[in-house]
């Protein structure tokens, strides 16, 4: 299909969120595709998942470069040689520069797991129970420089039940992750979501009521 967006995810280990974008990509009539995985770990899971659906995968191992600078021109080297239009980061465990982020303005989203602005960084789900939320879940942002700090394209809410730990409440995010961040690239690649003054303006005819999903999904 013509004129398809194409991206470039960054991952850093099983890459499970990666699973979700690629199985997305393949379906007919969905407006982006996955031109290049690119790796900071060696033996990142992910890695596999891109070369099993036919995507080319590398590892720019940020441990061979001298500091971050050298190490994100790398990056940016080898997502601009596969004319990568939009970065998707999906468990890449590497802070980014300013300067890498004012490189991709605008053109570079992240998925983090907990209702933004509350709980960025890391940890989440365990500061969630702390907190005693009765809604957790997941938000897809544009990046800033601010860490998880970006405009949000899309989020996704789960409950906390009476019993959960770290674990089975990540659980829950993840499956939610899972659905969020394809809907919100397929938003974000035909032009339905677009920045305007710092925050995401959404082009969607819906009734939202009583949606956990906002926005809402589509096949």
């Amino acid at each position: 299909m013509a004129g398809k967006m194409k991206v470039g995810v960054l991952i850093s280990g099983r890459g499970s969120n990666l699973k979700s974008l690629l199985e997305a990509c393949a379906a007919p009539g969905f407006p982006a595709e996955i031109v290049t995985v690119l790796s900071n770990q060696p033996g990142a899971g992910g890695l596999d998942h891109a070369r099993a659906a036919g995507v080319a995968a590398a590892v720019v191992d940020h441990k061979a470069y001298d500091g971050r600078a050298a190490f994100e021109a790398a990056l940016t080297t080898a997502l601009e040689d596969a004319a990568v239009e939009l970065v998707c980061l999906a468990g890449f465990l590497r802070v980014v520069t300013p300067a890498f982020v004012r490189h991709w303005q605008g053109r570079m989203i992240n998925i983090h797991p907990s209702l933004l602005p509350l709980f960025p960084g890391l940890d989440t789900h365990a500061r969630a129970l702390a907190a005693g939320v009765k809604l957790h879940g997941c938000s897809v942002h544009y990046v800033s420089e601010e860490v998880d700090g970006g405009a949000i394209v899309g989020q996704a809410a789960v409950p906390v039940l009476a019993g959960d730990d770290p674990d089975s409440l990540a659980a829950r995010v993840l499956a939610a992750e899972h659905r969020l961040y394809p809907a919100c690239l397929r938003l974000v690649a035909d032009g339905r979501a677009r920045l305007v003054d710092g925050k995401v303006e959404i082009s969607l005819d819906c009734d939202g009521a009583a949606q956990i999903f906002n926005p809402p999904l589509r096949p």
